[in-house]
């Protein structure tokens, strides 16, 4: 435990604050949009969540090619305990009397305001189900991605860095989009394990291909932070 936070802290000196703030927003913000469903078939389903999720899972994939998978996987905690945070300031805001601009539809003030106060208000068992998840998920992205870079001979370039973050984050998004179905929408919502299973692939699939696009940006970024801590360690 005492080295996987001495690499947190090592990591939190090196990394660009930008790269953990976007990490941070991405968290807060895919939880919140998971309120949107896109797709609700008695087949399939999807909610606007993955958006965002996919950030969260290239900024893990960056931290563990560069730090490793504890520390990754510490901030993933980490970047948890503030989206409960956030979680809090929206439940408070909720119940504040107040009314939400968007309310003001003649008619249909009081209907609106509550179910915006019910949207960011959050429900429990969804940011527990939520808060589970993402851990889960957290720490089999991270570890698997670490693992299959250990498999390959040469763990430097693009090619490589694209293989450990493809794999892990499809897997890791499944297991992500499953822990989450089978907690909340099956329980609280009656879903079919089909629409919990195909829910989860339809996810992983869809963030995947922001993973893709995006990953020439992730490598870039981990290949400049991997510089800083050669000349850091050169320099001591």
């Amino acid at each position: 435990m005492k080295k996987a936070v001495s690499e947190f802290r090592e990591m939190l000196k090196t990394v660009p604050p930008l790269l953990l703030t976007l990490t941070v927003l991405a968290v807060v913000g895919m939880n919140l949009l998971a309120n949107k469903s896109i797709v609700n078939l008695d087949w399939l389903a999807l909610d606007a969540g993955f958006l965002l999720s996919w950030m969260a899972f290239l900024t893990m994939d960056i931290l563990t090619h560069c730090y490793g998978p504890r520390a990754a996987t510490l901030f993933s905690v980490f970047a948890l305990v503030l989206n409960l945070l956030m979680a809090g300031i929206f439940f408070a805001a909720s119940r504040i009397p107040g009314v939400w601009g968007e309310s003001f539809v003649v008619g249909s003030e009081q209907v609106i305001n509550t179910a915006l106060d019910n949207t960011f208000g959050g429900t429990w068992f969804i940011i527990l189900g939520s808060s589970t998840a993402f851990i889960v998920s957290a720490f089999v992205n991270n570890f698997l991605n670490a693992g299959i870079g250990k498999l390959l001979k040469n763990r430097e370039g693009f090619g490589r860095f694209a293989l450990r973050s493809y794999v892990s984050t499809f897997i890791g998004q499944f297991v992500d989009n499953l822990v989450f179905a089978l907690l909340v929408s099956r329980v609280f919502f009656g879903w079919t394990m089909r629409q919990c299973l195909t829910c989860a692939v339809t996810g992983a699939i869809a963030e995947l291909l922001f993973e893709v696009a995006f990953s020439p940006l992730g490598y870039r970024i981990s290949q400049r932070i991997k510089a800083r801590q050669n000349v850091k360690g050169e320099i001591a």
